[in-house]
């Protein structure tokens, strides 16, 4: 008796449970209503990003066949299949209704032609990552060569996850740049945001804890380092107490290094040919050629006591 009572009690407190999740709020912001079409799959934007993988390095992740003549018939099957991820999960993106109204005024073509502009731009992409690893290759002396570090350089894989999300970000396609920068955020531990433009030759040695926000500015043949933050010193508030998305990210010349644990904070310049030192704090601008570095340590002796 005692069991057949603990299972209705379980029954009905399930089946309460169950109608209470899955009631939808009458308001504006429920997730059905903002999104009518669904939300976009994860699933497909992984499929999206190994596709991307295999049509800018097909020597290296397209199936392995003898007939090297076919390698054009095999770059264009899965620029298909990614072009046809791109449009379906663009339609759904652009249906959402929570997007920024202005953006969505700002975005007149359908999704196929967004697509379309996409895949055309992908030799554009393929050149720019290039650059990367040749960066890279001129940097780290630990680096064999430009196999080895798109196979095992964190950096590329960011790099290659953001120059897609960024031309996705200018296009003003909602959710897709997030999405994409976010899964290669997980694997990396390299945060770049999608709107972040980053010039060429950029390489990112090891990596890990890298930060660089949506408003940075960086030129070409800049290198930095494990741990560097390039982030946002204050935040402005509109009259309603939202933070206002202005430029408040630094702007980084050509030619810069910045070493490990860095931050460099706020809407400033840092001059091109700067080297930035290790674990130093820069919020204001600095002109170019220059060198900011921690204040020289000191090492003492003492004796009986002295300095005590």
């Amino acid at each position: 008796m005692d069991q057949n009572y603990s299972a209705q009690v379980l029954s009905h407190n399930l089946a309460v449970t169950v109608k209470n999740l899955s009631q939808i709020d009458n308001d504006d912001r429920s997730l059905t209503t903002l999104c009518p079409q669904g939300l976009p799959s994860l699933q497909n934007v992984k499929e999206m990003l190994s596709l991307l993988w295999k049509v800018i390095f097909p020597e290296l992740f397209l199936e392995r066949t003898s007939i090297v003549s076919k390698l054009e018939y095999r770059i264009g099957i899965a620029t298909e299949r990614l072009f046809a991820l791109l449009q379906e999960e663009i339609e759904i993106g652009l249906s959402c209704r929570d997007s920024d109204p202005v953006t969505l005024n700002k975005q007149p073509l359908p999704s196929h032609a967004l697509a379309a502009e996409i895949i055309a731009q992908l030799p554009e992409l393929k050149r720019k990552l290039y650059t990367d690893i040749h960066a890279i290759m001129q940097k780290d002396p630990a680096a064999g060569n430009e196999v080895e570090i798109i196979l095992c350089y964190p950096s590329i894989k960011a790099m290659l996850h953001h120059r897609l999300a960024h031309l996705l970000f200018s296009m003003n396609i909602p959710y897709l740049p997030r999405i994409i920068s976010e899964i290669a955020h997980s694997q990396t531990g390299i945060d770049i945001h999608p709107g972040a433009n980053i010039g060429e030759y950029f390489a990112i040695d090891h990596g890990t804890g890298v930060v660089i926000g949506e408003t940075c500015v960086i030129g070409k043949y800049v290198t930095i380092y494990q741990g560097v933050t390039l982030g946002a010193k204050s935040f402005r508030y509109d009259e309603e107490g939202i933070p206002m998305n202005v430029p408040r990210h630094p702007i980084i010349e050509d030619n810069v290094t910045i070493y490990s644990n860095a931050s460099v904070l706020g809407r400033i310049t840092i001059g091109k040919d700067t080297v930035i030192g290790g674990n130093v704090w820069v919020t204001e601008s600095v002109p170019p050629k220059s060198k900011v570095l921690q204040g020289m340590s000191r090492s003492e002796t003492y004796s009986d006591g002295a300095g005590i």
